[in-house]
């Protein structure tokens, strides 16, 4: 169906593919992975013409590509569903999915209607409960995604590449995202899968090709490799410890939100605390209103019930510029909208959060500004040529880097971490881990709202499961089991344990 012969492609002295092959079978789920930088993104913008190679072929059914571009592998039968949803917020659901697939001429009528018809189709077939007249910016990132998707199934692909299509969704939207995988290659068609739950993989995939340093390193049926196969292959080493997790002495409580509720958001009567040095996991399923919680416990959308204690005061957080005050930091779920700013140099991004400390004169120092910088991407290992280089250059791991230390710059003592790892690969998730752990041991507070259930039993001291808005139970780490979590989280398990930990 498709091969990429010897790919090569640098962006000035940087090497992003140094020589990538890849053959993909008629009906076959091709598995992809490598960590973050190691080439798969500008492989796949090869592939669909977005960026021309230096260097190598491609081919399509045997046919040799020239000169790509994004409407002649349209027309070839390839199309992407991306980890960061392509759409465009002020247009709704319907529109989105016909601009990128409709051909009308001067002069025709718009149906409207059948347009509308028809997107309630594709939506439905996603499994997706969207109004197809809802505006984009009205959706979550999971609604987004089931978008991206029903974008991609209107195409009638025969090569479909889903880069992490499965970040931002939860455990019913996966299922039906796994039965489009299956019906697809049932078709005869063919699937490039990049995904860094190696459960997905295993579950899915026929073979598997591993990238690292933007080469490919080897192609395997996947019947024939274990998880360490793969971690060994994508970071060029053994990894031993993927949550690093120590222990740490819990001061005083440094968080306590009683009944606290959000009417706007969905929140209800929330009741939680977390300990200075204490890592506090929130779980749930998508749409359980963890994120929300976050959002009204930094006052992005204040509470209108309840009260929050910080060190033991009550105090009020009507915005985020009361939370800062307050010592509180939040590291948002979507880094690409919300966490950086990618045109923005590492340096700007950095010292966002805290301009009227670092220039409370009113005037931009920039040598003040490229010391706290520095310091903060080398505490937190942020790899990058130079601080000055803009945050889209960096991969998925180090913006998230970035993210943080946005914030803890801000001198926190309650850190709010919303999906800390998502879509990041398994070498950068394990730093990541490591600098979580290290500043619970500085005696930060540590609320980590996570979707992978290991992360949350990994990481956490505590671990809170929400549903429908509310706190259901609050368990002590050892306690806690994939299985009663998901009872929890799905409102079926307040039998199982009948009680709450606190």
């Amino acid at each position: 169906m498709l091969e990429a012969l010897d790919i090569r492609k640098s962006y000035g002295g940087v090497h992003a593919l140094r020589g990538v092959s890849l053959s993909l079978l008629p009906g076959e789920v091709h598995a992809l992975v490598g960590e973050n930088g190691a080439g798969k993104s500008t492989l796949i913008k090869v592939l669909t013409g977005a960026v021309q190679p230096d260097a190598g072929e491609i081919r399509i059914r045997g046919q040799q590509i020239q000169r790509n571009s994004p409407a002649i592998s349209r027309s070839l039968g390839i199309a992407v569903i991306y980890q960061q949803p392509a759409l465009f917020p002020d247009l709704t659901v319907a529109e989105n999915i016909a601009l990128a697939n409709d051909s009308v001429h001067l002069w025709h009528k718009v149906d409207w209607k059948g347009r509308r018809a028809h997107a309630a189709q594709l939506l439905e077939r996603t499994g997706a409960r969207i109004r197809p007249d809802a505006s984009v910016s009205s959706l979550s990132m999971p609604e987004q995604q089931l978008v991206e998707i029903a974008k991609a199934l209107d195409a009638n692909a025969s090569i479909l590449i889903m880069d992490e299509p499965t970040a931002s969704l939860g455990d019913r939207d996966t299922e039906n995202l796994f039965r489009i995988v299956n019906e697809t290659r049932a078709a005869g068609h063919s699937v490039i899968y990049i995904s860094h739950r190696f459960e997905e993989l295993f579950r899915l995939a026929d073979r598997v090709t591993v990238l690292r340093d933007g080469n490919s390193i080897e192609t395997r049926p996947m019947s024939g490799v274990t998880s360490d196969d793969l971690i060994r292959l994508m970071v060029g080493r053994e990894l031993t410890a993927v949550f690093p997790k120590h222990h740490v002495e819990l001061g005083d409580t440094a968080l306590e939100v009683r009944n606290f509720s959000c009417s706007r958001l969905g929140v209800r009567n929330v009741n939680l605390s977390v300990r200075r040095g204490e890592i506090l996991g929130i779980a749930g399923l998508v749409g359980s209103g963890r994120t929300q919680f976050a959002e009204a416990l930094f006052g992005l959308t204040p509470l209108d019930g309840g009260e929050v204690l910080v060190n033991g005061s009550r105090v009020q957080i009507k915005s985020p510029a009361d939370a800062v005050r307050l010592g509180l930091a939040y590291v948002p779920e979507d880094r690409r909208r919300h966490g950086v700013i990618l045109e923005m140099s590492i340096a700007a991004n950095t010292t966002l959060a805290s301009l009227n400390r670092l220039f409370a004169s009113g005037f931009l120092r920039f040598k003040d500004e490229a010391k706290a910088a520095q310091e903060f991407s080398n505490r937190l290992g942020v790899k990058t040529v130079s601080i000055d280089a803009p945050a889209k250059n960096l991969s998925g791991g180090n913006q998230q880097k970035v993210a943080l230390a946005r914030w803890l710059l801000t001198n926190p003592k309650i850190l709010i971490l919303d999906e800390p790892t998502q879509g990041i690969d398994v070498g950068a998730k394990s730093e990541i881990y490591e600098l979580i752990g290290k500043l619970a041991e500085n005696g930060l507070a540590i609320l980590m709202i996570s979707s992978e259930t290991e992360e949350i039993l990994g990481m956490s001291d505590r671990i809170a499961v929400m549903a429908q808005g509310e706190i259901v139970a609050t368990l002590n780490r050892a306690e806690t089991t994939p299985y009663n979590l998901l009872e929890l989280a799905l409102g079926h398990g307040a039998g199982v344990l009948g009680r709450q930990t606190e």
